[in-house]
């Protein structure tokens, strides 16, 4: 088997050590073979002819995209599906663009019944023992443009099948009003089936929603639309409140009218929130915040602006002509309260006015003459132009007593490298940063292939700016007037967002020199305290003629996952569901400015410190970035019908198809020739429902049931045995409406489990209604809708389709998990989890938790007068004018209890049992809070060796 993969993103891969691959040799051999059978068809052409048609050209059978936004973050799953219908076997490459911005958090294949998954790790500093990589020299061209082109290849047996699925996120960014996300869909041939899903959900409301016409201009292609404005056809909305679903699904017919080369182009959403408060909006979940500020109505600040162009001879033709156009446009949109001048480079400075003038028509006429006359010719002196530019507007700012506060801007625009002058790039960035001191902001922009891009760039980074890449092909004008519109209107400079810094920690960055009107200011960080209602923020900036300072106490809301903020995004029962979108967040902001911040720093010892900062994030993550990279391994997993398991449900994330299949050095389960019997007969000791304790007494045939009135959110310590066995299993409370006519307010489930395993090897399992993620050093994702065994270092896992998952460890302890899923939910109905202990043998007889502290323990009823009998369905039960109480004894309690009937197994089998009242008060060791856990993986527990307190 051939297995070649050449990410653009200069990605090393490897595969699994078990499995070596040699593509080089192969592929030569591949080649060798079509050379022979290219000789033989020229003896015999009946054969040529007969080659031809069964070297036919890989077939891809379905293209699908899906991408959910919450809350602007976007997480993005491409899944792509081949079939060699060929007798041979075939190459065949899979690439995708995706914006630059984002990160990849995924890459898997499955060729045939083998299956290949990406693994982020820490980039070596010197090559190591990995794949041979093909890079794409175009890499860095697509990058400035704004995306990255992804790109894999493998040879697919005969007749066989293979299937990508690539997964990436990505931070919405706002200009101009609005937020866009792009999708590529370019499959390069028509497709059988082919959709594009786009699921949106913004709690402050959707304010406006937009589908562009199919966008083609990155790469020429013959993508043409049957209209010129409004969505493509077979594009259907639909759109509520605070949520959206956007759904493109053309036929062969439908695409061949768009493009019969299959490049049909950019699938474009805009779309824009409701805002409210002016300081912003701040949103909870799980323990972090991010804060949207985004004021609007408010004054124009006055702006200086020096317009720095580029005259040199690689100017002329197109390039001149449409900077100059744009430039005519943009003189006619300067403010009466802005001032500007215009200075002309090449081997040259030459300046318009020595001197900042005022907006009047005289001046905009006579600096479109001085525009219109500027000719192409010599070399480019960069660093000249911009010290001249930030000449003018220090002196203007020094000799001028400006009653209002203004910005001051430089916009340079060149489409070459520096030949003139000082030529080293460090030096001119010195430079720079030394003469504009923080109080000038440089915006770049250049033109054409030959730019040097990363100058530009870092010249931005470091003098508060942006920067954007026009290509030669595409229409300058109009985009030198985009980018200019973003900067416009500035309206606030110098803002500073504080927060107590005892209620946060480990905040993004919260100083920005200045706010454009349509974009956005995104802070993102930690709470330190989770159960916090209000946070007070202040916001102290500069706009026109004042300070304007806000301070108010914003209300926090924590939203719980599994609630209707993140479920609504997508039907119920998909089998998927949402990740913390705001931990998510957080961690691609602080990469996103740990990169800015490396890329800045000149010091090598402080470079390296970021570097590993970085560099552990990204693993933690799953974060692609300079600093990891993606190896890929060959999973043990096997699957009955491979190929129909991963087909469109893979690509119905949010969450990065991740590490869906099973690492390396994972030894297989027993092969799954049938799924589990869900009705499996278990232990009847368990939590379950709302949720309902029972505890099963085998030595004295007695069962106990209690209930636990939790909180939402709260995690509860089910089964505490860390010191001895090793093993720790704790359960997250949902909360959930009481059903009309409830004798309750709210209801409360089991929405995850989570188990750690100790020993051997320590292991992390986290279980809920939809997927399984087990964590043993290689990170591995099983979704819930499909059976599946895996195994590994005595730990077994075993999934019976939307019925119940079985964690076996050592052999001596199991665990099932039912999984109850609704199809159609009532509004007090939520998916969730029912937790059986079905062998406690491993457990030690220091075992604690709500459940753990009774295993391995007897108990015993007496009753006033005793009528007691060993069996429990024959006790006789109280009548009503008895007043005699029974008691259960147990670990030395002395509980009061009733009878009662209790249904477990997902309803399917009515129990008798005794009842202890109160919220198990009297029955349990310590108190309710003594059972909440920090985190899903806490470990502590207040009764130490398993003694239980208060005897």
């Amino acid at each position: 088997m051939l297995l070649l993969l050449g990410l653009c993103l200069g990605l090393p891969l490897c595969a699994g050590s078990q499995d070596r691959l040699a593509p080089a040799l192969e592929l030569e051999e591949a080649r060798r073979w079509d050379d022979t059978l290219e000789q033989v068809g020229r003896r015999v052409p009946r054969q040529v002819r007969l080659l031809q048609r069964l070297k036919t050209k890989p077939l891809m059978t379905e293209f699908s995209v899906k991408s959910t936004i919450i809350s602007r973050y976007a997480f993005t799953t491409v899944s792509c599906r081949m079939l060699n219908r060929a007798s041979e076997d075939q190459e065949v490459e899979f690439q995708m663009q995706i914006p630059a911005a984002a990160f990849i958090t995924n890459f898997t294949m499955l060729i045939g019944d083998k299956v290949y998954h990406g693994e982020i790790t820490e980039k070596e500093k010197k090559g190591g023992d990995r794949v041979k990589e093909e890079r794409n020299k175009t890499t860095e061209d697509n990058r400035e443009k704004g995306t990255e082109t992804f790109r894999a290849s493998l040879v697919i047996p005969s007749k066989d099948k293979a299937v990508f699925l690539l997964s990436y996120e990505e931070l919405l960014q706002r200009r101009l009003g609005k937020y866009e996300h792009i999708i590529s869909v370019r499959p390069q041939q028509l497709v059988g089936r082919l959709t594009v899903e786009v699921n949106i959900l913004e709690k402050s409301g959707i304010a406006s929603l937009e589908v562009l016409p199919l966008h083609n201009s990155r790469q020429k292609g013959t993508g043409r639309g049957e209209d010129d404005s409004g969505a493509p056809p077979s594009t259907v909305i639909n759109q509520n409140e605070t949520s959206a679903k956007v759904i493109f699904k053309p036929g062969v017919i439908q695409q061949a009218r768009i493009a019969q080369n299959g490049v049909l182009g950019d699938f474009i959403i805009r779309y824009d929130v409701n805002r409210e408060q002016s300081i912003g909006d701040i949103q909870v979940l799980n323990g972090y915040f991010v804060h949207y500020f985004a004021p609007k109505d408010l004054p124009p600040l006055p702006k200086n602006v020096v317009f720095v162009l580029d005259s040199s001879a690689s100017m002329v033709g197109t390039k001149l002509r449409q900077t100059k156009d744009a430039l005519f446009t943009i003189l006619h949109d300067l403010r009466p309260q802005d001032r500007f001048s215009i200075i002309g480079f090449s081997n040259r400075i030459k300046v318009w006015k020595d001197h900042l003038v005022s907006v009047t028509p005289d001046n905009i006429r006579d600096g479109k003459v001085y525009i219109h006359h500027m000719s192409p010719t010599g070399g480019t002196d960069i660093n000249g132009a911009l010290q001249r530019g930030i000449r003018l507007l220090n002196n203007y700012v020094a000799h001028n007593d400006i009653e209002d506060r203004s910005v001051s801007l430089i916009i340079f625009l060149t489409d070459g490298k520096p030949t003139v002058g000082e030529t080293h790039t460090i030096k001119i960035l010195d430079n720079t940063k030394e003469a504009a001191r923080s109080k000038i902001c440089i915006f770049t922009i250049g033109i054409g292939n030959d730019v040097d891009f990363r100058l530009l760039e870092k010249l931005s980074l470091e003098n508060c700016g942006l920067t954007r890449r026009v290509h030669e092909e595409e229409d300058a004008r109009s985009q030198l007037i985009g980018f200019y519109d973003e900067i416009r209107t500035p309206l606030l400079s110098d803002i500073r967002i504080d927060y107590p810094p005892s209620l946060v920690e480990h905040v993004t960055k919260t100083l920005f020199p200045n706010y454009f009107n349509g974009s956005e200011i995104i802070i993102a960080g930690k709470l330190v305290n989770r159960k916090m209602d209000q946070l007070h923020v202040e916001v102290i900036a500069s706009n026109s003629k004042k300070f304007v300072i806000l301070k108010t106490d914003v209300p926090v809301e924590p939203q719980k996952v599994g609630n209707d903020v993140t479920g609504s995004s997508r039907p119920k029962g998909d089998g998927k569901e949402d990740p913390n979108h705001i931990e998510r967040l957080w961690s691609y902001l602080t990469m996103k400015e740990l990169l800015s911040s490396w890329l800045q720093s000149d010091n090598e010892q402080e470079k390296e410190r970021l570097r590993q900062k970085a560099q552990a994030l990204a693993v933690n993550y799953h974060f692609l970035t300079p600093f990891t990279s993606m190896k890929l391994k060959k999973s043990a997993i096997q699957t009955e019908r491979l190929e129909d398991n991963y087909g469109t449900s893979a690509a119905i994330g949010p969450e990065t198809v991740m590490q869906s299949l099973q690492g390396a050095d994972m030894q297989p389960g027993p092969a799954l020739k049938r799924p589990y019997n869900p009705r499996i007969k278990i232990s009847k000791t368990s939590a379950d429902g709302d949720p309902h304790f029972v505890v099963d007494f085998p030595l004295s045939h007695l069962t106990v049931c209690f209930n636990i009135d939790g909180q939402p959110g709260d995690i509860l310590r089910l089964v505490s045995d860390h010191r001895d066995s090793g093993v720790t299993v704790n359960g997250e409370l949902i909360g959930a409406p009481a059903p009309p006519n409830g004798h309750k307010k709210q209801r409360t489930y089991f929405r995850t489990i989570t188990i750690l395993v100790n020993k051997p090897e320590r292991s992390y399992l986290e279980i809920t209604p939809n997927r399984v993620i087990l964590d043993g050093g290689d990170r591995l994702v099983l979704p819930c809708n499909q059976s599946v065994v895996v195994g590994s270092q005595g730990l077994e896992v075993s999934v019976s389709a939307n019925a119940n998952v079985t964690v076996t460890i050592q052999g001596t302890i199991a665990f099932v998990i039912l999984i109850h899923l609704y199809k159609k939910p009532a509004p007090y109905q939520r998916n969730h989890l029912g937790f059986y202990i079905s062998n406690s043998k491993g457990l030690s007889s220091n075992c604690h938790g709500l459940l753990g502290q009774f295993l391995n323990q007897d108990a015993n009823l007496t009753e006033e007068p005793a009528r007691l009998s060993k069996n429990l369905t024959d006790l006789p039960l109280p009548q009503a004018d008895e007043r005699s109480e029974t008691v259960l004894k147990v670990k030395g309690h002395r509980v009061p209890v009733v009878w009662k009937q209790r249904k477990i197994y997902n309803g399917e089998e009515e129990i008798d049992c005794w009842f202890a009242k109160n919220n198990a008060a009297k029955l349990i060791d310590g108190e309710y809070n003594d059972y909440l856990a920090s985190h899903p993986f806490d470990t502590e527990t207040t009764f130490g060796l398993g003694i239980p307190r208060g005897l």
